[in-house]
C-alpha cells in the first residue's frame, strides 16, 4: 500500500460518518479531469507516508471516527490492499471505497470478505465515450462493465457517480448511462470543478440548468439519480 496524503478528519468524504480520508498513488487511467494529479502522474515526487503512521492515527483515534474513506488515484491498483483493509476492519472502521471499476474480481473478493462496508464507483461516460474519457483511446469496457453488473446485484451498498464536464458529456451520454445502471440505488452527477491540480486545463463545468435537464434525462432510468456538489 502507498499512501500518500491524508485528511484527518471529514463529515463530507463519507456521508453520515466522521471519517479521515487516505489517498492512494498511482492511477491506470488519464482522466482528463482528475482533480488529484498529482497522486496519479507525480507519485515518484510525493512523500509515502508509512502504514504504521497510518495504524496509529486510526488506533488513537478509536472512538471519534466512524470510518475512513479509502481513495486516490486508484486504490484497486495498491499491492496489499487487502491485508490493509482487514487491519483497518480489525481496528473497528467502517470503510468506503472509492473506485473506477476496472478491477472487478478484486472488487467481488473486497466485498465477499467483508472488507468494505460502502462502494462509491465512478461512472466515468457513456460506453461509448468511455475512452477518450479515461485518456484511453479504445479503452476494452469489459471489466467496468463486470464491476456495475456486480455492485447492481450486490447486497453491499454502494453508489455510481459521474464528474460531468462540458467537453466530454452531451446528452446522448446521459440518455446512455441511465439505460446501462438502470434501477441503479443510488447515482450522483457531480459537477466538475476546475483547479491547479486538474490534470488537463481547459476544462468547463455545465451551468445549473443544463445539470438539471441531465438529471431528468438519467432519472427516465434511474429514479434514484441525484445532482451532487
Amino acid at each position: 500500500m502507498v499512501i500518500q496524503c491524508l485528511k484527518k478528519f471529514s463529515l463530507l468524504d463519507y456521508p453520515g460518518k466522521a471519517a479521515c480520508t487516505l489517498f492512494t498513488a498511482g492511477c491506470n487511467f488519464r482522466c482528463p479531469y482528475c482533480c488529484n494529479a498529482p497522486l496519479v502522474v507525480n507519485t515518484h515526487e510525493n512523500k509515502e507516508i508509512p502504514l504504521k503512521d497510518i495504524y496509529r492515527y486510526l488506533e488513537n483515534c478509536r472512538g471519534l471516527l466512524d470510518g475512513i474513506c479509502l481513495s486516490g488515484g486508484e486504490p484497486m491498483i495498491q499491492h496489499g490492499i487487502e491485508d490493509f483493509l482487514g487491519r483497518v476492519r480489525e481496528l473497528g472502521y467502517e470503510v468506503r471505497l472509492e473506485t473506477n471499476g476496472s478491477f472487478p474480481d478484486k472488487l467481488r473478493k473486497i466485498v465477499s470478505e467483508g472488507l468494505v462496508s460502502y462502494v462509491a464507483m465512478d461512472i466515468k461516460n457513456s460506453m461509448e465515450s468511455y475512452g477518450k474519457t479515461v485518456g484511453i483511446e479504445g479503452y476494452d469496457m469489459g471489466n467496468v462493465c463486470k464491476s456495475v453488473e456486480f455492485l447492481l446485484s450486490s447486497s453491499i451498498p454502494y453508489e455510481f457517480n459521474t464528474t460531468v464536464v462540458l467537453e466530454l458529456h452531451q446528452r446522448s451520454d446521459f440518455e446512455a448511462i441511465g439505460r446501462w445502471i438502470a434501477g441503479a440505488r443510488r447515482y450522483y452527477l457531480q459537477r466538475f470543478v476546475d483547479s491547479a491540480s486538474v490534470l488537463r486545463g481547459g476544462l468547463h463545468r455545465y451551468n445549473e440548468s443544463i445539470m438539471l435537464q441531465a438529471l431528468e434525462i438519467v432519472r427516465e432510468n434511474v429514479p434514484s439519480a441525484r445532482l451532487r456538489g
